[in-house]
């Protein structure tokens, strides 16, 4: 009989695309619902970006490029590494992707055989885990806490490495949390990725959005000899407000962008070429639409830890960066509510969707069923009144 491969049956769909799909449902149902899934910022792509794309479409750029990336925007990728992290890179160690993800999904199947582990934190984002089997890799997860700013440490890594340790990934700032590892903590880790010999994948999505004067650290930089075992992840998606227009792009040793550039040649091919225009022009352009985006999100962040703090059993680690909170809820655990007991994340997520009108993610989707997401990429105005809507839920 024909069925479907263990490969496919193995994989969960996303749980941040279902919440947002339902949530989605429900407003063009005409119900008044606040949503806190998306993880994208709700401003428009800057005027120049847009303007490149405008310009690159009226003079024909619109046929294949090098699989890997545009010359040009390889070029403005080295020197953004170099302008804002004093690193060294040369274009035949970057490579330009169908957005962050696909980075990612490039980078496992380049690294991994089948039974080599990945290690990574919990909460960690949805799509790490299923990457890394979709790559025939074994996934090796560290619960953390908000006591512990939800990173690892070198010493929790050290006991959980073995011979069939292939990479670790470090996301700072972090989905789902927006906590940062400190300049030491990295530090750390270099130090034993250079006495273990592993791949740090290092997912600095949102390098760009840090809040109460936070400097970003790439861990790369930090030790002699680091630039041969980091593996860096960035994207246009989240800094320039270009979610839709799916650029990303890795820098890292040669050999490894090469094996991801030659799967990419037999997947996707190029990423468009309009948005690779486009993503030039955000690069090599002014900055200052970042950092209008950069103010907002911190003034949403203080507003939203404000009203997550007037509410009973609700605690969080505070966020250095991106733009999510993680609330642990779980005081409210074995409560009926809506007339359901609340048992775990996703009944209360359920709850809060239902009785509540709020859209949030159930934080057992992320490896932690005590929380769950909130996006503060949305108007003060939603903010408010979704954090209304949930203390009132649970009061």
């Amino acid at each position: 009989m024909l069925s479907l491969s263990r490969k496919a049956l193995r994989v969960e769909p996303s749980a941040t695309l279902a919440i947002d799909a339902k949530y989605k449902q429900m407003l063009a149902d005409g119900e008044d619902v606040v949503g806190f899934g998306a993880g994208e910022p709700d401003f428009d792509t800057p005027d120049a970006i847009k303007d490149a794309a405008k310009k690159a479409l009226d003079a024909g750029f619109t046929k294949y490029t090098p699989a890997s990336g545009t010359p040009e925007l390889k070029q403005a990728i080295v020197e953004k590494f170099q302008r804002d992290q004093g690193l060294t890179y040369k274009p035949g160690q970057v490579i330009v992707s169908c957005g962050g993800k696909h980075v990612l999904y490039n980078i496992f199947q380049a690294i991994c055989d089948p039974g080599d582990e990945v290690i990574f934190a919990a909460p960690y984002w949805v799509s790490y885990i299923e990457m890394v089997k979709l790559a025939d890799g074994t996934p090796i997860v560290l619960p953390t806490t908000a006591d512990d700013n939800y990173t690892m440490t070198a010493d929790s890594i050290r006991a959980a490495v073995t011979p069939r340790t292939t990479a670790i990934i470090v996301n700072s700032p972090s989905n789902p949390t927006g906590t940062m590892y400190s300049k030491e903590q990295l530090e750390a880790i270099a130090d034993l990725a250079l006495e273990k010999q592993f791949y740090v994948i290092t997912d600095e999505i949102y390098e760009a959005l840090l809040y109460d004067g936070a400097a970003f650290h790439s861990i790369s930089n930090l030790r002699p000899g680091m630039q041969d075992l980091a593996i860096i992840v960035n994207g246009c998606s989240k800094a320039y407000s270009m979610t839709g227009w799916r650029i990303g792009y890795a820098a890292g040793p040669a050999d490894v962008i090469k094996a991801m550039g030659d799967i990419q040649s037999h997947s996707t091919s190029n990423p468009t070429s309009i948005a690779q225009k486009a993503a030039y022009a955000a690069l090599t352009g002014s900055q200052e639409p970042v950092e209008t985006m950069r103010v907002a999100f911190e003034k949403r962040r203080d507003l939203i830890c404000d009203l997550l703090d007037a509410i009973p059993g609700v605690t969080y680690a505070r966020p250095q960066g991106a733009f999510y909170v993680f609330p642990d809820v779980s005081a409210h655990y074995g409560r009926t509510l809506g007339g359901k007991k609340i048992a775990d994340s996703f009944a209360m997520a359920d709850y809060l969707l239902a009785d509540g009108k709020v859209a949030v993610v159930p934080g057992g989707a992320f490896g932690d069923d005590k929380c769950f997401r909130l996006s503060f990429a949305t108007s003060e105005e939603k903010i408010e009144k979704g954090l209304t809507r949930i203390r009132q839920a649970l009061a």
